[in-house]
């Protein structure tokens, strides 16, 4: 192992003290510094070549929670279609989007980008419909929450490392994931001020994640065919982009004319949350960190504008594509093997062989964990198996 801080063979190898004084010379000074990072649970020497972050990042990467997201579903069942989004392509969008807007801001996109890639780890197969499945199934035992879940994988669940569980990330990675309440560093001091929002780099990522399902979950209806490009004439959100692309590319049709307006729709969605969001910034008058913990109100996101038309374009894809028969029905009829597995799991806590259970810790909350775990192919391989002929 390098020691931290080692000197270099090579003058044009970077450290990381380099890549810090790198972040403190170009960062805003309320962007959230790797230096200054609250730190781990478990206290590890620093890296000798790698920030904090980029350190979270990678871990998340390679973590087994990560891979499985491939043959998740994110709107249709995983294995549906060659270009349909999986929860994993989803997950790298969402983190493309968030370095892209936090360096336009002078934000960390280390930062931001750790916590878009961790941010699904805990959705469980068949999407929202199984996630809704599972907090049914668990209600008497604590529910089931995909938000939480992430947070639980990568504080337990994950076991790579001997010396602790879970991936041990910085305090700020895990300060995103909580996604509405996080976690004040100062929590246990009397007196300190109220926290009420995360880091503007996880602000980023939550607005992230909605842009990338607005636009690439419309991408996908239009590509299955079940949404018909005459269907969002009236939708502002597509309708201001199509008439661009038809000023400039007159000749462009079909699926290659969808495509292109889904690029234009991002691109003005990341524009307007850039330049909405600077400018609350800059009224806001925040100089640390802190000062962006510490105000009530979010400081990344839409003009009120886009904001508006993005309500319509939600209202639009839950009527007519989260709730398209070939949709909903495909995902409700691969919910009954959940419902069934788990089922006959509590009736025969072996049927699906060991489950790891920590102390203090119910049947009913290990074999949630079992179950969300797995992809959409192997769950329905295992209803097969264990209700052969079903």
């Amino acid at each position: 192992m390098i020691a931290p801080d080692a000197p270099l063979a090579s003058g044009f190898v970077r450290t990381r003290l380099e890549l810090q004084a790198q972040e403190a010379a170009t960062l805003a000074p309320y962007a959230q510094a790797s230096a200054a990072s609250a730190g781990r649970k478990h206290p590890e020497p620093p890296h000798p070549h790698r920030t904090e972050y980029q350190r979270d990042r990678a871990r998340i990467i390679h973590s087994r929670a990560f891979r499985r997201l491939e043959h998740k579903t994110q709107v249709f069942l995983s294995g549906t279609g060659d270009h349909l989004r999986t929860r994993l392509t989803h997950t790298i969008e969402v983190a493309s989007i968030s370095r892209s807007i936090a360096r336009a801001l002078a934000l960390n996109e280390d930062l931001a980008e750790a916590i878009s890639l961790a941010h699904d780890l805990g959705h469980p197969p068949f999407g929202h419909s199984g996630e809704s499945l599972l907090n049914r199934l668990m209600r008497r035992h604590g529910g089931f929450d995909h938000n939480l879940q992430s947070l639980r994988i990568v504080q337990l669940l994950e076991t790579k490392y001997p010396a602790f569980p879970g991936l041990n990330l910085s305090f700020e990675v895990l300060e995103g994931l909580h996604k509405h309440v996080p976690p004040p560093p100062s929590s246990s001091k009397s007196g300190a001020p109220p926290i009420f929002n995360p880091s503007l780099e996880a602000q980023i990522a939550n607005i992230a994640d909605e842009i990338t399902y607005y636009s690439h979950d419309l991408d996908d209806g239009l590509d299955s065919g079940l949404v018909d490009p005459a269907q969002l004439a009236h939708l502002d959100v597509w309708r201001h982009s199509f008439n661009e692309v038809r000023h400039h590319f007159p000749a462009l049709s079909g699926s290659r004319l969808n495509g292109y307006v889904i690029r234009c729709i991002i691109d003005r969605q990341v524009q307007d949350v850039i330049s909405h969001s600077a400018s609350a910034i800059a009224s806001s008058r925040i100089r640390t960190v802190a000062d962006v913990r510490h105000r009530r109100h979010r400081l990344i996101g839409y003009s009120p504008q886009l904001r508006a038309a993005n309500r319509v374009l939600r209202k639009f894809l839950y009527a007519n594509l989260y709730y398209h028969p070939s949709v909903a029905g495909i995902n409700r009829r691969a919910c009954r093997s959940l419902a069934a597995l788990f089922n006959a799991a509590i009736a025969n806590p072996k049927l699906l062989g060991p489950i790891s259970r920590r102390p203090r810790e119910t049947f009913h909350r290990a074999l949630c964990d079992h179950l969300s775990a797995m992809t959409d192919s192997h769950l329905l391989a295992e209803r097969v198996r264990i209700f052969p002929g079903s």
